[in-house]
């Protein structure tokens, strides 16, 4: 037996050297080079160890990777991390990584608008989207409430009138307040901040240009790209010089009276429907459908609703062209526009023309190229795969910026926090982008989890789902008579999957508040049987989800005589 294991050893040791042998006169056929092994440096061979060590003397290598624009990756970094952007995403990664004593820089510069505002740090969520707009929103209800109030027995005589710089300069104070925390936040959590312009110069590197011009270089073993998107302008004479947009609407340091907004996105809805909902008049502007993206049934009941409540619809025409007729603050505008139908040209006056026809991801300049980071060419996304990982191994990104993805402030927050959880804590987990509640805040207020009817037709097939629906009203409207059966409750089941529900959709007050527990209820596999089986609770909004029980298939009559 021992004399076979020698045995087995020496033949063992006679085939490796055979193969080195092998692989070595292989080489030496490529390279001409005899000694091992042989270095290559940018593809170009440099040779054996006697001539790498004179290359290394000449400088040679550093010289090969300079090359063709090639900059030198560095041996050590400045950072662990380095976070483009300060908004919700970008933040609450960066605070997330100084958990685990990473060395963390987050770089946030705000370009200003067309008109020179700009704003602190944070992001657009919170500086000139979802804060300022729901507080304004919120300021449009409260009107509404002081109308309902003279029914529950409040009396008063003086007339009531709304004041936009009190509510302005109230909301500008709280977001201070909120950028202030911020930078708070980070310098507690031993996280760099610096309010300069990020852009990747190469590989590991960026450079960072502050307001007076001064620029800095900064590397990192790793880069998070979180800069968001801006609003988008229509291209047409006058729509920088005289338009506004939300990035500017905010902080408006004037009312802006007889409004003009253009686009049917959810924040050309918000928008108008808060502004009517202080008094002024405004007229929107449709190109096509309201809220493409979103169930359009719902949609077209928003847009009823608005309609009833004061807001003007221009559909089908779109701007060619403003001019200013008189300046102040606010001026006033002509608005050419044509139709999309045919050659029709219509003509209005306003005093403010705000713009809400999309935004764009800032992700043009600050020098993917340079890296070799890929862009959808058409929209500026930035394709990742499920780790929010881009093409180059050491650069991710999260937010609006992501092709296909949400664009919502809870799923950015949620994606930097378990990347980072995944880069240097060991976790697996990943963002979940299915099933993910969110609210449109027009005048009545639209939530939604899930597959609207249209994509579920198309997913499943007609035969395959179920809809159940139901009007209602809220008992709070009983009273002062208004709005009956404008509310509205629908839920989409998967037939075929023991009628679990695949989408929620609520028109009503509270609308956000009411989405978010069935959200959690949807993850968790929701069927219309367990639905049925829950009580409700009574009188609440929410307690329609409960007791539905008419389909759209049977076309049986969905509205309601009371609570």
């Amino acid at each position: 037996m021992l004399c076979e294991e020698r045995l087995n050893v020496e033949i063992q040791k006679k085939l490796s050297t055979e193969r080195a042998q092998k692989l070595q006169e292989g080489q030496c056929e490529v390279t001409a080079e005899t000694p091992q092994p042989v270095v290559f440096v940018q593809e170009k061979q440099i040779g054996d160890h006697e001539k790498t060590v004179k290359a290394h003397k000449e400088d040679k290598p550093q010289k090969l990777l300079e090359m063709n624009g090639h900059t030198p990756v560095p041996h050590s970094y400045d950072y662990d991390l380095i976070v483009i952007g300060g908004g919700s995403g970008g933040l609450a990664a960066a605070k997330e990584a100084a958990k685990y004593e990473k060395k963390v820089m987050v770089l946030d510069f705000v370009m200003p608008t067309p008109l020179g505002n700009s704003w602190g740090l944070g992001g657009t969520c919170v500086n000139v989207g979802c804060i300022p707009k729901k507080l304004m929103h919120q300021a449009a209800l409260l009107g509404q409430a002081l109308q309902d109030s003279r029914k529950f027995g409040w009396q008063f005589t003086e007339e009531v009138k709304h004041n936009w710089m009190t509510m302005t300069e109230s909301v500008q104070n709280y977001i201070g307040s909120l950028n202030w925390g911020y930078r708070v936040a980070l310098r507690e959590k031993k996280v760099t901040y610096e309010n300069a312009y990020g852009e990747f110069v190469g590989p590991h590197t960026v450079k960072a240009t502050n307001k007076r011009g001064v620029e800095k270089l900064y590397t990192a073993e790793r880069f998070l790209i979180a800069t968001g998107e801006r609003p988008r302008y229509l291209g047409i004479p006058g729509d920088k010089e005289y338009c506004i947009s939300s990035d500017d609407l905010f902080s408006l340091p004037y009312c802006p009276g007889k409004t003009l907004v253009v686009g049917a996105s959810y924040v050309a809805l918000e928008c108008a429907g808060f502004l009517v909902g202080l008094g002024l008049d405004v007229t929107v502007m449709v190109r096509s459908i309201l809220l493409r993206g979103f169930d359009q049934d719902i949609a077209n009941k928003i847009g009823e609703y608005m309609e009833e409540h004061g807001v003007n619809f221009i559909r089908e025409f779109v701007p060619i062209k403003v001019e200013q007729i008189e300046e102040g603050t606010p001026g006033r505008l002509k608005v050419i526009a044509k139709s999309t139908k045919g050659n029709q040209i219509i003509e209005g006056e306003y005093n403010t023309v705000l713009l809400a026809i999309g935004r764009d991801a800032c992700t043009r300049k600050i020098g993917l190229d340079k890296v070799g980071v890929k862009i959808n060419e058409k929209t500026g996304k930035i394709p990742v795969n499920d780790e929010e990982q881009t093409n180059v191994p050491y650069i991710y990104a999260i937010g609006d910026i992501l092709q296909d993805k949400l664009e919502l402030t809870p799923v950015a927050i949620q994606a930097g926090r378990l990347l980072v959880q995944r880069l240097y804590a060991g976790a697996t987990r990943k963002c979940d982008y299915v099933n993910v509640p969110t609210t449109v805040f027009t005048p009545l207020e639209y939530g939604a989890c899930g597959y609207s009817e249209e994509t579920a037709i198309e997913k499943f097939g007609e035969e395959n789902i179920e809809v159940y629906h139901s009007h209602f009203w809220p008992l709070e409207w009983t009273v002062p008579s208004r709005d009956n059966n404008k509310c509205y409750a629908k839920i989409i089941c998967n037939i075929q999957d023991n009628e679990r529900v695949i989408g929620f959709h609520v028109l009503g007050p509270n609308a956000g508040e009411v989405t978010q527990g069935f959200a959690a209820a949807i993850k968790c596999g929701l069927t219309k049987e367990q639905l049925d089986s829950t009580v409700g609770i009574h009188p609440v909004c929410a307690e329609i989800f409960t007791t539905l029980s008419v389909t759209k298939r049977s076309g049986e009559n969905t509205l309601q005589a009371g609570c």
